[in-house]
């Protein structure tokens, strides 16, 4: 049962991130990686799938062995929270309360990706 849930996961989380791929204001890498967890614990096969893609699998790779992400990537998703947030407050109709939430919880994900290591060419 715990296999099956984890590979119903991945591969969910595996088709966000490729909707992620086409759509700018949706990531795609921070799915993946959550797809390639559940890969490891569900199927070994899809991991490595995930692992040598050809567009996604050295992000990945770098992650699995030294937790880096790209300072593109980090860029990205930092921009896309910013502008996401501004979004909101243009277009939502919420309590001040809820904007501070937001805000303090896209600002601890977006500490957590800066705060990852640079993924550089030598590894």
């Amino acid at each position: 049962m715990g296999k099956s849930i984890y590979l119903l996961g991945g591969l969910i989380l595996t088709a966000i991130g490729i909707v992620g791929a086409f759509l700018p204001v949706l990531p795609t890498t921070v799915f993946l990686i959550g797809a390639l967890f559940c890969f490891a614990k569900s199927s070994p096969k899809l991991e490595v799938w995930l692992l040598t893609h050809p567009r996604f699998g050295d992000n990945l790779v770098a992650w699995k062995r030294h937790g880096a992400i790209s300072k593109r990537v980090k860029c990205i998703a930092c921009c896309s929270m910013l502008i996401s947030f501004i979004l909101v407050c243009l277009l939502a109709s919420l309590p001040l309360l809820a904007y501070v939430g937001i805000a303090i919880f896209m600002g601890i994900g977006a500490y957590f990706v800066i705060s990852r290591p640079n993924l550089t060419t030598q590894q």
